[in-house]
């Protein structure tokens, strides 16, 4: 099969936040909260560049020529600039004023508004500012993602002079409100210091000024044959990491011909990296936007609590299993379980995984009293959770200090996995098990939407012992081990051939004339073997409903090859996080959750869990939400055969998907409480 049938990962990344982008411009999305979208667009593609464009500029100058694939991106982010620009400056600015707001984005600074501005700058601001002429400097490095004025100025002789004022939201608010006549002014910080150049600049005169920002790489150079330490060599690596190759300058468009080759010159910049922008960059601060008010917000929705009957949560789970689903239920379940753990004397020993841990995490703080209450504590922290790394080393430090023993994965794999292993003692059910598809953070708990499973089921939960064991001895898995997982699917061990063995049982069943379905929901898909199977069921006549959220690089709805494949994506107030997998199964369907996307990296490179779905109740409510997504024709966008987003059409009745879930188990709990 042609490369050509897969879709290429970077474009339909891009394509993702071109529907993220798009809810900023839906009059349906409350004011404030489309301030919010713009942010997480400018969040997300600050990432693309620190993350995905570095071994693509690396490859470009291997082969010394511009590649086709750059070419590309560098015309789609120009589209999405623009747009970006068009929904900030034509539509939510002017119906933020419609509500008394006045952001002042492209616009001036009102004259009444300036002794304000000049006091905000002399209070706050000017003890902040780094001034430099870069003809007194050999070389500037500018900082990674730092904000910058580039000011022209001129002397008494009109010669013209560069220089640079950092812009210090790293120690300042970037915005400042001020209200003076009953209005509501929100202010650029970049705009307060442009206001005030002169005072900065005595001597000479201001010709013009233009903000930049450049993003440098942000790989962690952690190489297979170092003998020290992980968690020192990363701890070294992140003092390093705001010092790598600058892979976009994104700067103000207007600077004049002429001094460009002394900025290329005294930053060190190639001219690959230049980008045009707006005026401001680093607009992910819009997500500070400082003024609030809820009528221009989501309307709340109350998280629902699960009805525990037992005296403890722990004998709750050896009575039924149970199912959350975050955050339309709340978190609390869960930091019960540890806390109950901490506590409960019966209790010998826990496991878990952690992959990016809270900043104010309760999880870990009860960790660290279950260790502190004799209780045998093992903790797996993956040191390589990209920009989580200072913080997990952080919490490292302080459950080690309290006793939790604390467990690293090698070097060359990541332990993705999201579970926990409690084991008891007097009791006739020892085992009791966490197993999600999200992160053990009650933070992004409240915005991802992920499904935690809770089960005292001995056999499954024993094979999680036997990996944790495994994992203890920090060795990369050897595919020939013996370690044999019935029930769990390992990444490294069996995920990869249990899915393929699913996917192969609904071709079966297609070929005799059974019904056969695939019903999958992914973050992200992109591994060549799985897609080659799915596009394997789709010409054996096997329905197949996909909904990935970010990355797609199956082409969906081409004859002969994917007509039976149906790709949708869902974005909404909740980022869709969770992982869950149908198989039809002749009329008895197999559901299967976990941490695992279907890409290189999850099924090659990380340790990754899925699990089935035994308790029927649990399995009907899954389905039930399953189903629910899949009908999602508000929200949802259906991914076509270029990976573009395209409108889901019809009269049918419309469905929200995220908020007929929330309906939906709101109802659900309140009947099972009556």
């Amino acid at each position: 099969m042609a490369k050509s049938f897969l879709t290429n990962k970077d474009l339909s990344w891009l394509h993702f936040n071109r529907r993220v982008l798009e809810e900023a411009a839906s009059e349906q999305v409350p004011l404030l909260e489309r301030l919010n979208f713009l942010s997480i667009f400018s969040s997300n593609l600050d990432e693309f560049y620190r993350v995905k464009m570095p071994p693509l500029l690396a490859l470009q100058k291997i082969r010394k020529k511009k590649s086709g694939l750059i070419s590309k991106i560098d015309k789609l982010v120009l589209e999405q600039q623009k747009r970006f620009g068009f929904i900030l400056d034509d539509l939510v600015i002017p119906d933020l004023r419609k509500s008394g707001i006045y952001f002042l984005n492209t616009e001036p600074i009102p004259e009444e508004l300036n002794a304000r501005v000049r006091q905000v700058f002399f209070n706050e601001v000017a003890g902040m500012l780094e001034p430099v002429l870069l003809s007194q400097v050999p070389a500037y490095f500018a900082r990674n993602n730092q904000l910058y004025l580039l000011v022209i100025l001129k002397t008494e002789t009109k010669e013209r002079k560069l220089a640079l004022v950092n812009i210090p939201t790293e120690a300042l608010p970037r915005f400042h409100a001020i209200e003076q006549a009953g209005k509501r002014f929100v202010i650029f910080l970049d705009d307060i210091i442009r206001c005030n150049l002169q005072v900065i600049f005595p001597t000479y005169r201001i010709h013009s000024a233009y903000t930049f920002k450049i993003t440098r790489d942000a790989e962690l150079n952690l190489t297979d044959d170092y003998q020290e330490d992980i968690a020192a060599k990363i701890e070294k690596q992140l003092q390093k990491r705001d010092y790598g190759l600058a892979t976009r300058f994104l700067y103000q468009p207007g600077i004049p011909a002429r001094h460009w080759p002394e900025i290329l010159e005294k930053l060190n910049l190639q001219k690959g990296s230049l980008v045009a922008g707006g005026v401001h960059h680093g607009l992910k601060d819009l997500a500070t936007f400082p003024l609030k008010d809820k009528s221009l917000e989501y309307p709340a929705w109350t998280a629902v609590e699960l009805s525990i009957e037992q005296s403890t949560l722990m004998d709750e789970i050896t009575v039924r299993d149970l199912m959350l689903h975050t955050p339309y239920h709340h978190y609390n379940t869960v930091l019960r379980l540890f806390n109950e753990a901490a506590l409960n004397p019966d209790v010998q020993e826990i496991y878990t995984t952690l992959y990016r841990i809270a900043g104010d995490s309760r999880i870990a703080r009860a960790l660290i009293c279950a260790a502190r209450n004799g209780k045998q504590v093992t903790v797996l922290v993956e040191l390589k959770a990209r920009f989580d790394e200072e913080n997990n080393l952080r919490w490292s430090k302080r459950m080690k200090e309290a006793g939790v023993k604390i467990i690293y994965s090698s070097n060359n794999i990541k332990v993705h996995a999201k579970i926990a292993l409690i084991v008891r003692r007097h009791v006739t059910h020892p085992l009791v098990g966490l197993l999600a598809t999200g992160n053990l953070n009650e933070n992004t708990a409240r915005v991802y939407t992920d499904h935690i499973l809770l089960s005292a089921n001995q056999v499954m939960l024993s094979e999680l012992k036997m990996l944790f064991d495994f994992l203890a001895t920090k060795q990369k898995p050897d595919l020939s081990d013996k370690l044999a997982f019935n029930h769990l699917l390992v990444s490294q061990f069996n995920l990869q051939r249990k899915f393929l063995a699913l996917m192969d049982r609904e071709i079966a069943h297609a070929t005799i004339g059974k019904k056969a379905c695939i019903s999958i929901k992914l973050n992200n898909l992109e591994e060549e073997k799985l897609i080659r199977k799915l596009y394997k069921a789709s010409r054996a006549g096997v329905k197949v409903n996909l909904m990935v959220r970010g990355i797609c690089c199956l082409k969906p709805g081409i004859k002969g090859l994917s007509e039976n494949i149906t790709v949708k994506r869902v974005v909404d107030r909740y980022l869709e996080h969770g992982r869950v997998f149908r198989f039809e199964n002749g009329g008895n369907p197999e559901l299967y959750m976990g941490s695992s996307d279907w890409m290189n990296r999850n099924i090659y490179r990380r340790i990754e869990v899925c699990f089935p779905v035994y308790d029927e109740s649990v399995k009907k409510e899954l389905m039930k939400l399953l189903e629910i997504q899949l009908s999602d024709n508000v929200q949802a966008v259906w991914i076509d055969e270029n990976g573009e987003n395209q409108p889901v059409s019809g009269k049918e009745i419309p469905v929200r998907s995220q908020e007929a879930i929330y309906h939906y188990l709101k109802e659900r709990a309140n009947n099972i409480s009556q």
